[in-house]
């Protein structure tokens, strides 16, 4: 027991004798002298201890200097059970004015530094190559037109490993900015010394003439540098903050000029392209036609590009689409491209001629007015054998089905295909004794083919076709999706199947005044960019009048069914 005591005694007196640390040194360096005006330096402050951040006040630099980030990192190390702390502080000091500056000593806890004489040069006269890090601009040109696409392209330029760092857009009033394009990270030997290339492009379009100022794009992050540990034999990397900044850039922004006529566009050259289909030479009456035009300009943003004029003669109806705009990179150039698609209906046969599309645009390099133009195209439109397609020119009276209408079709529909199937199953069985609404069995029912099943009964012979059902759900289907262009195409199936021959949409309207009508209000919904209003009961109202007209023709024994 007293030997424990003594054991313990001896560790509390061991403990005790240990020496307290306390900051007894206090050291402080940059990383070059002379200094750049404006441009950043690294100050280096070092304690023999580790100290609180908010210890160090750094307050009295700002009389001569632009105090920018500041980091810190502690470090400990320990050799032959003597250990050693040290907290260490990265300041970012740029340089107000050119001359002989002086850093003064900063204290903590009583401890202070000494003072560091700097020698300041003018911005510009030191050689870049011996910097490790510096930013390079470019203009695509010093003078431009309001609305005309400026290409401002920076180079970051590194000489040492970089760990972290962002680059910031450049700032300026009176135009628009955004970058184009993804960074490129390359390698460049500039003065005899190789650097690593950051390239970033942006484009810059000024929204007022005047004089147009751009402030430099900044960069700030951390680099890697070799350094040396006192009393050690090997070197390491060490962290350093770093910022640079790219001069100022003043451009001349020039107002329109008095002399263009026409919608303002800006560009190095426009050109109007044309997809029309080649393989058909004469265009029938009721089909139509699509066209595709494209407008492309160089070196101008894709909202710059004006809406096509595309006018056509009497007797042709068009229906454009929304144009679509993009912008891609060809051959380093910028490209914005604009694309219209539109459909052309022909409603009278004859010879018709498009007329020519001009867009007027101004050339900056020869500073006068051209013109991109798509020639005159003559097309020959056709007539079938039926009456030619009236398309109106005023909005369909909006007359959509009610909301109980659909569920009631959709029964009748299915217990028309259950009934079907299950004859087809029994073949040639008797029919049930069912009440059927005759005029919803006439719509499910027509004609006779090779694929029709036949059904007996004792006083009639009833033939269904299973194609024709198929088409005709599809229809019905399309019309509760209250989609035109589905409807037409359905419509089309449907009595291509029930007159075994292919029957194009002017043959289907020649049919009835209903079905004319009905093939008139589908067109302009499917292809006018504005929305249309489509009474989609009236469309199978059409159908089920023209299926009733046939049937009566062809005396179909499923009238008998229901004297």
């Amino acid at each position: 027991m007293v030997i424990s005591r003594r054991v313990y005694l001896a560790l509390i007196m061991l403990m005790l004798s240990f020496p307290t640390f306390a900051i007894s040194v206090l050291e402080t360096s940059v990383d070059r002298n002379p200094a750049v005006e404006s441009e950043y330096l690294v100050l280096t402050i070092t304690a023999d201890d580790d100290v609180k951040t908010g210890d160090l006040d750094t307050s009295v630099l700002l009389k001569d200097f632009i105090v920018g980030r500041t980091s810190v990192s502690r470090s400990t190390q320990i050799v032959n059970f003597d250990s050693k702390k040290q907290t260490r502080w990265q300041v970012l000091l740029a340089p107000k004015k050119v001359g002989n500056l002086v850093i003064p000593a900063l204290s903590i806890d009583g401890v202070s530094s000494k003072s560091i004489s700097l020698s300041v040069v003018a911005s510009g006269s030191q050689p870049e190559q011996m910097k490790n890090l510096f930013i390079r601009t470019s203009l695509s040109t010093e003078e431009a037109y309001v609305g005309q696409l400026i290409t401002y392209k920076v180079k970051l330029f590194l000489a040492v490993d970089l760990q972290r760092g962002v680059l910031s857009a450049p700032t300026l009033d009176g135009a628009q900015i955004k970058q184009l394009g993804e960074d490129l990270d390359t390698t460049e030997i500039f003065n005899g010394r190789r650097y690593r290339v950051i390239s970033r492009t942006y484009g810059i379009i000024a929204d007022q003439p005047g004089e147009l100022t751009i402030d430099g794009t900044g960069f700030s992050g951390d680099v890697l540098i070799q350094g040396s540990r006192r009393g050690g034999m090997f070197s390491f990397n060490e962290s350093r903050p770093m910022q640079a900044k790219a001069a100022k850039s003043i451009l001349l922004i020039n107002p329109v000029p008095s002399e263009f006529h026409g919608e303002w566009l800006v560009s190095d050259l426009v050109a109007l392209n044309e997809d029309w289909p080649q393989e058909q030479q004469e265009y029938q009456v009721g089909n139509p036609i699509t066209r595709t035009i494209s407008l492309l300009a160089s070196n101008t943003d894709e909202t710059s590009l004006p809406e096509l004029q595309i006018p056509v003669p009497d007797g042709l109806k068009t229906y454009p689409e929304k144009s679509q705009r993009k912008t891609f990179l060809r051959d380093k150039q910028m490209v914005s491209q604009l694309t219209q698609t539109l459909a052309i209906v022909p409603t009278k046969a004859g010879e018709y001629t498009l007329p020519a599309i001009t867009v007027p645009w101004w050339n900056p390099h020869t500073k006068r007015q051209e013109q991109a133009r798509l020639p005159a195209r003559k097309i020959i439109v056709i007539s079938s054998d039926t009456p030619e397609v009236s398309l109106p020119s005023i909005q369909v009276q909006s007359g959509s089905a009610s909301a109980g209408y659909w569920p009631w079709l959709t029964l009748i529909f299915a217990l028309l295909w259950l009934i079907t199937l299950q004859q087809w199953q029994k073949s040639r069985k008797q029919l049930k004794q069912q009440v059927i609404d005759t005029t919803e069995i006439q719509l499910a029912t027509s004609g006779s083919n090779s694929d029709t099943l036949q059904h007996e009964q004792p006083h009639a012979s009833v033939r269904v076709s299973a194609k024709q059902l198929s088409k005709l759900t599809a229809l019905v289907q399309a019309c509760q999706q209250e989609n035109p262009g589905k409807v037409l195409t359905a419509a089309q199936a449907y009595f291509t199947e029930q007159y075994s021959k292919p029957m194009s949409l002017s043959d289907i309207a020649a049919l009835s005044s209903e079905l004319n009508q009905a093939i008139s209000h589908l067109q302009q919904a499917a292809f006018s960019k504005n929305p249309v209003a489509i009474d989609y009961q009236f469309i199978l109202s059409a159908v089920k009048s023209m299926q009733a007209t046939s049937t009566q023709k062809r005396k179909s024994a499923l009238v008998d069914l229901n004297p």
